[in-house]
């Protein structure tokens, strides 16, 4: 710092390292004032920013309930047994695991096995990594260039919608994304001095997202390894020798689970949810890695939009980010991030090879270049959150190039192109706000003229006095962040439960197309509204079975095998071809079980559990002591439900889609002979892929063999009774 101005040094100044030499404040005056460089405002705006985030955050928090049930019963499962835990199994009976690796988990379910099993339990942890995101971001950019950089990038990503949303949830991805930007923030403090425990740490970083998301930890690891290899002020050979250990470290941060899970015998733990082969490397390479990439999912639910189409997950493309599914939820800020990226690229050009203002650019900058395009591109499973990758990356950009443009304000490159990002993000604001015209009109007329008007003020910025052109900055970010602020406040106002949810208010996610599809209804909290097309879809629609979908909800081709897919609200089901014998779904012969996938009723659905009632509570817990799981259900979704209701045990047959191959049929039936299964619960999942599938030869011989009883509208088999007992 020069001590000159607030915003920092321009990029042609040495870099100074706060603190180093310098006396500390005693605690706790040095909390509350910070660094003595710094202006007194600087950390009182911190703590204020990071106190207004997690209050954010943490509001109206158990809205969400259990939130993702499919996670939150295998936190259940790791808080009462240490096994399950350490495996992230489903169940505390350890009979399969979820379909990632359990990192994610453990904060959660230490945070149960202390305060018990209840949302706040499960949801807080994931707020106060959120909180710590915001404070990592804020601390990367406010070292290199300035604290208002830095409560830029920090306000930036605390207002984007999809990181208030999944900072709220119990999905792996709020873990991945605070590691992330610790690994980004580690290189660049690796750069400033060349120090290799620094780089080693980012190692140790990834190797820990690992744990949480498998190969979405590696995606920025060339970019983050190019900008070491090239910008680091030490002989190349160390580079390299440094690079070495780092990746060292990542192997065995990330690789000692894997390793012990490879080597435990595989008949004393739990079966490896995703694969179908019981190993986490095939989980990890195929469902979880390529199969993301190229669509072709082995046990998946349905394939994705290659390049360019359109399927079950969207199209795919280089405005996949900015389109109707995703554009809400992430994109408000990315044409000025990329715009100021370019900027600050431009501006550090001729700055020496060793420049950390440059290096700061090309970690974050590159982060989010290439996360953006994999995310465009993959053709797989790809869900709307899944953005929330991106939040920290472009918040850090936006509040480096803001930066940097303020402190040259005076070249008219710079206050034009600050003025140039300030107008892109009101135009596009404008455009995201009127794709939902019912939701604040007059809010998208308030960002288009008030960032228009900053916009002209930025452009004379280095020729007017100080305070007129700071009015006219902060005209301009309000303008920017009004948008994405109303979408996050409409997302904390509403809880979101379900394998699929989105940020904003209704219709701010519409699945199938860009622009928005017809009806323009689409999902929230789960398959709800249909897709794609919104709600109605395209009326008349034929699957590839001949089959007409009602309403015209079904996917093109009509999707799955045996027919459409859920219809709107979950009240139409699914239109299978052949159902088990003797059960039959609302509209046709669905799932084994006569399961559908909806968003609740006894049978619960693929992605969304089910609803339930006292009487069956009632009738699960009774002797459950002396089984091993109270209940076995197709589907994980569906017997998450009951476990977290009971606190019981519950069997997911098939894992997550009911497709994966475990329990096999006998071993299901050893499990029921030595009495450690005391019901059979209909429906859920998708089945087994049909009639032939494990789940489908379960559902079968259960069906076929013991006493059916009924609870409401939920359909139990018990199995310790056979038919006509």
């Amino acid at each position: 710092m020069t001590g000159t101005t607030v915003w920092g040094p321009p990029p042609t100044a040495p870099p100074h390292t706060p603190g180093a030499g310098e006396a500390k404040l005693p605690f706790p005056r040095g909390v509350w004032r910070g660094r003595p460089e710094d202006p007194r405002w600087a950390r009182p705006a911190l703590l204020g920013l990071l106190a207004a985030t997690l209050l954010l955050y943490l509001y109206n928090l158990s809205a969400s309930g259990y939130a993702n049930s499919f996670y939150s019963a295998a936190v259940q499962a790791g808080s009462a047994s240490w096994k399950a835990f350490f495996f992230g199994s489903l169940d505390a009976g350890n009979a399969i695991t979820v379909d990632k690796p359990p990192a994610a988990l453990w904060p959660m379910a230490l945070s149960v096995r202390v305060f018990g099993l209840h949302s706040w339990a499960i949801l807080a942890p994931e707020v106060l990594m959120g909180v710590a995101t915001v404070a990592v971001v804020h601390a990367a950019v406010r070292r290199r260039f300035s604290p208002a950089a830095g409560l830029i990038a920090g306000a930036v990503l605390a207002l984007t919608p999809v990181a208030a949303l999944m900072f709220r949830f119990d999905n792996p991805d709020a873990l991945l994304a605070l590691l992330m930007s610790v690994a980004c923030y580690l290189v660049v403090r690796a750069v400033e001095d060349g120090r290799t425990k620094w780089l080693v740490w980012a190692g140790v970083a990834i190797g820990f997202a690992f744990l949480a998301k498998t190969l979405q930890a590696f995606l920025i690891l060339p970019a983050l390894a190019i900008v070491y290899a090239v910008c680091a002020p030490v002989p190349l050979r160390k580079r390299c020798g440094q690079l070495a250990a780092a990746t060292l470290a990542l192997v065995v941060s990330g690789g000692w689970w894997v390793a012990v899970v490879e080597l435990w015998p595989a008949s004393s733990r739990p079966y490896i949810g995703g694969s179908q082969n019981n190993s986490f490397l095939e989980l990890t390479f195929g469902y979880n890695g390529l199969g993301r990439l190229n669509g072709e999912e082995t046990g998946s639910v349905g394939g994705g939009g290659g390049r360019g189409g359109t399927g079950m997950w969207g199209e795919t493309g280089w405005d996949r980010m900015f389109d109707s599914e995703v554009g809400g939820q992430i994109s408000w800020l990315l044409p000025a991030a990329l715009i100021l990226l370019a900027a600050g690229l431009v501006a550090t050009r001729r700055l020496r090879r060793t420049s950390v203002t440059r290096a700061s650019f090309l970690v974050w900058g590159g982060s989010l270049l290439t996360t953006m395009v994999v995310f465009s591109y993959m053709a797989g499973i790809f869900h709307q959150y899944y953005t929330v990758a991106l939040a920290p990356y472009l918040a850090a950009v936006v509040g480096m190039g803001a930066g940097l443009l303020w402190e040259r304000r005076r070249e008219s490159w710079a206050s034009v192109t600050l003025a140039a990002s300030v107008v892109a993000a009101a135009a596009w604001g404008y455009v995201l706000l009127n794709r939902t015209p019912d939701y604040l009109p007059w809010l998208k007329w308030l960002v288009l003229i008030g960032g228009l008007a900053a916009a002209l003020g930025l452009v004379f910025a280095g020729r007017l006095p100080r305070q007129p052109a700071l009015g006219a900055a902060a005209v301009g970010l309000v303008a920017a962040l009004a948008g994405p602020t109303a979408y996050t406040l409409s997302t904390v106002q509403e809880g979101h439960t379900g394998s699929i949810v989105t940020a904003g208010p209704a219709g701010a996610s519409v699945m199938g197309g860009r622009g928005g599809g017809p009806g323009g209804g689409g999902m929230r909290g789960g398959f709800g509204g249909g897709m794609p097309g919104g709600q109605n879809g395209r009326p008349g629609q034929q699957n590839q079975q001949g089959q007409q979908n009602q309403q015209g909800n079904g996917f093109p081709g009509g999707g799955f095998p045996g027919g459409g897919m859920p219809g709107q609200n979950g009240q139409q089901g699914w239109q299978g071809q052949q159902g088990l014998p003797g059960q039959q779904n609302g509209t046709g012969n669905g799932f084994p079980g006569g399961g559908r996938m909806g968003e609740g009723g006894g049978a619960g659905g693929l992605l969304k559990g089910a609803s339930v009632t006292s009487e069956a509570k009632k009738l699960l817990e009774k002797d459950a002591g002396s089984y091993t799981w109270v209940a076995a259900s197709v589907g994980s979704q569906n017997a998450a439900s009951y476990q977290l209701a009971t606190g019981d045990p519950v069997m997911a047959i098939g894992g997550f889609n009911g497709t994966d191959p475990s329990p096999t049929p006998a071993q299901f039936k050893k499990y029921v002979e030595d009495g450690r299964i005391h019901y059979f619960i209909a429906g859920g999942g998708m089945g087994g892929g049909g009639n032939g599938g494990t789940a489908s030869q379960i559902s079968s011989w259960v069906q076929s063999t013991f006493k059916k009883v009924t609870v409401g509208s939920a359909t139990f088999y018990d199995l310790t009774r056979k038919a006509g007992d």
